[in-house]
């Protein structure tokens, strides 16, 4: 049996880029740490008022889950606004349009899994923020 246990103190952060005055957002790239082969696994953690870019990915389902505040995850084409508290769960089917954003006043912090994990970068959309 394989298994790896990944402490706090493994994970680096690495800061997305960001306009200036724009808040940033933190990730921590988790799959590879872990020896994951099949799957990509982040942590994701947006300061008060960061947002992620509008995307969509051909073929990978994202499965995020928050750990911590609240994640306003606008789905669709038109995008529609959903306010996913700490504790829940949102899975997002391959080719749906998708932006993640912090509106709340404390760190945002989500665990995003994503399969099958796509070789090339998702394809960016206008903001719906």
């Amino acid at each position: 049996m394989s298994f790896s246990v990944i402490n706090p103190d493994d994970q680096t952060w690495e800061t997305r880029p960001h306009e200036d005055g724009e808040p940033p957002r933190h990730v921590t790239e988790l799959s590879e740490l872990a020896g994951m082969e099949h799957v990509r696994a982040n942590v994701w953690r947006y300061e008060p008022g960061a947002a992620g870019r509008r995307h969509r990915h051909v073929s990978q389902d994202e499965t995020f889950v928050v750990l911590a505040g609240t994640l306003s995850m606008y789905v669709g084409d038109p995008p529609e606004r959903h306010d996913v508290p700490a504790g829940s769960l949102v899975h997002i089917t391959a080719g749906t349009p998708l932006q993640s954003v912090n509106h709340g006043d404390e760190d945002l912090v989500v665990y995003a899994h994503g399969w099958p994990p796509e070789d090339h970068n998702a394809e960016l959309l206008p903001s719906a923020v």
